[in-house]
């Protein structure tokens, strides 16, 4: 891709998804995502209905009339996008591949955490880490990072979600806003997920197309597994390879929820030609 043309898709992507979290995305993603805490900001005069929790004593016997604290929330945040680059996100059957529309969330999501004046770091993985953006503000970084997931090549196909959120723990020391976007064609991450889930806030975003499903009976198929480029021929007229790709499937969608619920982690599953726009902000209002 030539840089015309790179900057022409990151320009398209900044106007669809900046316009999402300006009119939709900020309000929620700051309701749904407090701050660390409460820092104090001022005194002012107790009003009916105040908190006598919070009235300043001193300052009261000063003025003789109650006065009270006024704290405001310390809300800068650490967002991390943690995105899988691996093979299998290069599927789509439908107008739009899995890392288009993860690439589009992404950067929603970038947006909104700069519209409430966070930090954004991003680590690419596959089963290695591919790339690690540190943490920073600024549109120009969100722009970087919208940069990277359209043209990074990686450098492996396969996929482990345990080293990556190892990865995490490593360089992330403070509590911090997670998203991990994949299709989770892994297993073997539930121990490693629950030590990250209980120090930062974790979600986990799966992004997958209806044909990962079923499969529709087309007779004798020729398939390539995207993550290990291994050929197969696979008769689907056959109701039991039909019935066991399925059942596979189902296996481990299930494994993903039941390792991110039980590690007090959040859940949200988006198929490629389903509005995220939706999902995103049913799952803000649920949390909120």
């Amino acid at each position: 891709m030539d840089t015309k043309e790179l900057l022409k898709k990151v320009r398209k992507i900044e106007i669809k998804t900046r316009r999402l979290s300006d009119h939709m995305f900020g309000g929620e993603y700051h309701s749904t995502f407090k701050g660390r805490g409460m820092t104090f900001s001022e005194v002012r005069q107790y009003q009916f209905g105040d908190d006598v929790r919070n009235i300043d004593w001193n300052v009261t016997a000063r003025y003789n009339e109650p006065y009270i604290k006024v704290f405001e929330e310390e809300r800068e945040l650490t967002m991390m996008l943690m995105v899988d680059i691996s093979g299998s996100e290069l599927f789509g059957t439908t107008n739009q591949f899995k890392n288009e529309i993860v690439t589009e969330i992404s950067a929603t999501l970038a947006f909104s955490a700069l519209q409430n004046n966070d930090k954004v770091g991003v680590i690419l993985f596959s089963d290695q880490i591919e790339l690690f953006i540190p943490p920073k503000k600024g549109k120009t970084h969100v722009l970087r990072i919208i940069r990277e997931l359209i043209e990074f090549k990686p450098k492996s196909n396969k996929t482990d979600i345990a080293q990556a959120l190892k990865f995490l723990s490593s360089i992330m020391k403070k509590k911090a806003i997670v998203f991990v976007l994949s299709d989770f064609i892994d297993e073997g991450y539930e121990k490693t997920l629950k030590i990250t889930g209980n120090k930062h806030d974790v979600t986990g975003i799966r992004i997958y197309d209806e044909r990962e499903e079923t499969i529709p009976n087309l007779g004798m198929v020729q398939i390539e597994d995207a993550e290990t480029g291994k050929l197969q021929l696979i008769n689907t007229k056959s109701k039991k390879v039909r019935n066991a790709y399925a059942a596979y499937n189902l296996e481990r969608v299930a494994y993903f929820k039941e390792s991110f619920t039980k590690a007090g982690c959040g859940v949200l599953d988006c198929r490629v030609d389903e509005s995220y726009v939706k999902k995103l902000l049913g799952y803000f209002k649920r949390r909120g």
